[in-house]
């Protein structure tokens, strides 16, 4: 019997021109794609640890046929496929009801046509997400979202995000609140539960380091490890070592370009780590997932979204403009 702690991981599949589209890059709407060569390493490293996760699949992607062969064999290979919107717009707060209502359902038709899965779990592009997204998400019998990201440094990696590109003002209005607010750091890490007359969900927070509150999702780690692997692996030994000591059961993030180097495309040098070639990233995420594996019984988010709801009575918890004081939460270590 397994005794450990069950903690969670899941990838965003953004794709090559969703990457274009937010850094404001031309020929993003022609649909460039790298899926035929990211999907099958991912899968590779799942598989050779035996392990599952839940892929957030963009609608935009599902649609197009040169995606399905690609689609499909997540689904096939026993992960789960989440929902990360159909146009892979970080600015959800500037949509409509109706607007979000069809992001959600157009992607759902599109994700089960081509991979038999139907989604209960969802995450905003750039971790954009609303109330009334998550009222929405309800009514459609959602059961978690993954759009929180708990940290302070949101502002930092936006600033750092836009030096790299050629944005004009109406664009960068657009994108004002890429990666969150300063005051999404106060935001809880534990899992709670979103309540409305609609139903519940379940967030399952992007975990990041307990009291500090820094990033430790692969794609930081993979930064540091431009300068010294052997300080990313302290930073990630590190990270577990305070998620262990104060009860929390991380859930980690990983992203495409994590399985990508400098040596598969040089269009996307502008994100952290893609001056280095895939191997040596894609062997420090092996690594990253052995060591969680280690301490926590790794499965995908919808099982950790139901282990936490066995454990947490429901709760109203507030979206505030200001930092959310979350006290009405119950949270649970799972």
């Amino acid at each position: 019997m397994n005794n450990k702690p069950i903690a969670s991981v899941s990838l965003d599949l953004d794709n090559k021109w969703s990457y274009m589209k937010t850094h404001g890059d031309a020929g993003w709407d022609q649909y460039p794609t790298y899926l035929d060569t990211v999907v099958p390493r991912f899968l590779k490293v799942l598989h050779d640890q035996h392990l599952q996760m839940t892929v957030f699949v963009v609608g935009e992607d599902a649609a197009r046929e040169k995606n399905f062969e690609a689609l499909a064999s997540i689904s096939a290979a026993g992960h789960e496929i989440g929902n990360h919107s159909f146009k892979h717009e970080p600015w959800l707060h500037l949509y409509s009801q109706q607007e979000l209502v069809r992001e959600l359902a157009e992607t759902d038709e599109h994700l089960e046509r081509v991979t038999g899965q139907c989604p209960i779990g969802f995450r905003g592009p750039g971790f954009s997400f609303t109330e009334e997204l998550l009222q929405i998400m309800a009514r459609r019998g959602y059961k978690y979202d993954g759009s929180t990201f708990p940290t302070f440094l949101g502002p930092l990696a936006r600033l750092y995000y836009f030096m790299s590109t050629r944005l004009d003002k109406s664009q960068r209005e657009e994108r004002k609140e890429l990666f969150g607010r300063f005051s999404e750091g106060f935001r809880p890490l534990r899992p709670f539960q979103w309540k409305f007359p609609e139903g519940e969900i379940t967030e399952i927070p992007v975990t990041t380091m307990p009291i500090f509150k820094t990033p430790i999702h692969a794609s930081y780690v993979l930064y540091l490890a431009q300068f010294s692997t052997l300080a990313a692996k302290s930073y990630w030994n590190m990270a577990l070592t305070m998620c262990r000591m104060t009860g929390i059961a991380p859930s980690l993030l990983l992203h495409p370009l994590d399985f990508m180097g400098c040596d598969d495309d040089s269009d996307l040098a502008f994100f952290p780590a893609m001056g280095r070639p895939a191997e040596p990233k894609v062997e420090l995420v092996a690594w990253m997932l052995r060591k969680m594996s280690k301490h926590y019984d790794v499965r995908p988010m919808k099982d950790h979204a139901a282990a936490i709801r066995g454990k947490l009575s429901p709760a109203v918890a507030n979206l505030k403009e200001a930092a959310p004081q979350l006290t009405e939460t119950v949270s649970a270590d799972v």
